[in-house]
């Protein structure tokens, strides 16, 4: 890493500390930090030799509140605040309803300090990149913020999108973006000398037409939107790339060469409202929607039917999935078997425990391919990849990598995934890459697409148990899964 990189984000991080003693969570300080480079960025660019016209209202820029000190500094940045939530653009969207939530006056000039010392738009976006990400990754890691949800394993959406292997001047959409993990791995991926070189028309179509995401928190949106911006995609007075609310309301009417997403866990949506005594109850949302096969109140389920939707008659989607969306039967049931008539599901990855931030969280990643409409049925076969079967990963003692998943990457052979070869075979019973027909899986009790095959070696030899501590994460997780499912039971019974 290089110094520069290095002390910037030792000095970020080193706020961290103090913030948290003062009981800022990561969420607020990463919020706070996104205000306040976005002030300061701006005053950048008005300056030699950008000299752009930002927009900053009078008073309202950088210069008006960097050489203030305690109450004066939280007076006006207070007023800043408000004033540039009622403007438009990105600008207007990050600023929304924000407010100042470091009461120690301080530690906000110490921040501000640090960040007045920097120059942020000549840094490089790889720097901004990694000082937000690491922060992202903290809130997420903070059990308490409740972020983990939002968080899926960088090193997994990596291999998505190798998998995928995105093309230039093609669109990609994120129907449940969070912090913009997706998007920032494809444009990693686009921008790559070793994949593309792109010409000044393919780089201005990756900058501001390649993305569109959509996020239903206010908060987890702001970040998206700074994390994008930090690495140049879009622009700070443009066409917002994101959408605030809830994605599966409507049919946005666009379409997309790919949709890499991983939609929020909890199989219910529901809707809050408060009732006639004044207690606030939960009621399940049914999307009623034409463009859907079937309607139900899972999450995930509607979700697959949106990305359906959203995808071009020849684009391809990668999918994060709970294990109940392979075998749930009723309207889980006919939405694989729309999947495997109408779409070329080709590629099921059975990830492992221990690798999301939610415990008890069995997960799969789907690949497939929509097809134009025809009589016949598109899925011919689906490969398996089990990643899941006599492997531990944990988050901090044992986390997955990239090397975990190079091995899978290689079997889905993206260069041409039709030149695939199993591993497993009648010689070979714990070989993890395995081939079923349409019609083996059609035949399955409920079409069901949870399938495995290799001997779980903690149940065939009770002298090679796992470590303690893998068992006992197991357990955790286990117990997480059914507090979970006996949660839902006790709401529905309420209901």
């Amino acid at each position: 890493m290089p110094d520069q990189t290095s002390t910037i984000i030792s000095k970020v991080w080193g706020m961290c500390g103090p913030l948290r003693d003062d009981g800022v969570s990561y969420g607020d300080y990463l919020e706070q930090l996104t205000y306040l480079i976005f002030l300061k960025m701006s005053d950048e660019y008005s300056k030699p030799p950008y000299q752009r016209e930002t927009g900053i209202p009078a008073g309202c820029g950088w210069s008006d509140m960097n050489t203030l000190k305690g109450a004066e500094l939280e007076s006006k940045y207070k007023s800043i605040l408000e004033t540039l939530g009622e403007q438009g653009g990105t600008l207007g969207k990050i600023f929304q309803g924000a407010v100042n939530k470091i009461s120690n006056a301080a530690i906000l000039y110490r921040i501000v300090q640090m960040i007045d010392k920097e120059n942020w738009v000549s840094m490089s976006t790889d720097v901004k990149g990694e000082i937000y990400e690491g922060l992202l990754q903290k809130n997420a890691e903070d059990v308490k913020s409740g972020a983990g949800q939002y968080f899926t394993p960088r090193p997994l959406i990596r291999a998505m999108v190798e998998c995928i292997r995105p093309e230039p001047r093609k669109t990609i959409a994120d129907p449940c973006c969070g912090s913009g993990g997706f998007l920032l791995a494809a444009q990693s991926y686009l921008s790559d000398p070793k994949h593309y070189t792109l010409d000044r028309e393919a780089k201005e179509f990756l900058k501001r037409d390649t993305f569109r995401g959509w996020e239903i928190v206010p908060a987890t949106f702001k970040m998206s939107l700074m994390n994008l911006f930090l690495h140049n995609i879009g622009d700070l007075y443009g066409e917002v790339p994101i959408t605030l609310g809830d994605a599966l309301l409507t049919d946005p009417g666009e379409r997309f060469d790919y949709v890499l997403t991983n939609p929020p866990f909890g199989k219910k949506s529901s809707l809050t409202f408060t009732n006639e005594e004044g207690e606030q109850e939960e009621e399940d949302l049914v999307y009623n929607r034409q463009d859907f096969w079937t309607t139900s109140s899972n999450k995930q389920l509607n979700f697959l039917q949106h990305i359906n939707t959203l995808l071009k008659a020849d684009g391809k989607a990668a999918v994060v999935v709970p294990d109940n969306v392979l075998f749930e039967g009723g309207a889980g049931e006919t939405i694989r078997k729309k999947l495997l008539e109408t779409c070329d599901l080709h590629t099921i990855l059975r990830l492992p425990t221990g690798i999301f931030y939610k415990p008890g969280v069995k997960a799969n990643v789907i690949f497939f391919d929509k097809r134009p409409a025809s009589p016949e049925r598109q899925t011919k076969e689906v490969w398996f990849y089990d990643l899941r079967t006599n492997l531990h990963f944990t988050l901090k003692q044992h986390p997955m990598t990239y090397e975990d998943l190079k091995d899978f990457i290689q079997c889905y052979h993206p260069e041409n995934r039709y030149e695939r070869h199993e591993t497993w075979s009648q010689d070979n019973l714990d070989g993890r890459w395995r081939r079923f027909t349409a019609e083996e899986i059609l035949n399955r009790d409920k079409t069901s697409l949870d399938i495995f095959w290799i001997k779980d070696k903690a149940l065939a030899d009770l002298d090679n148990l796992p470590a303690p501590e893998e068992l006992a994460e197991d357990i955790l997780e286990n117990l997480q899964s059914a507090m979970d499912g006996f949660s839902e039971l006790l709401a529905a019974l309420k209901q």
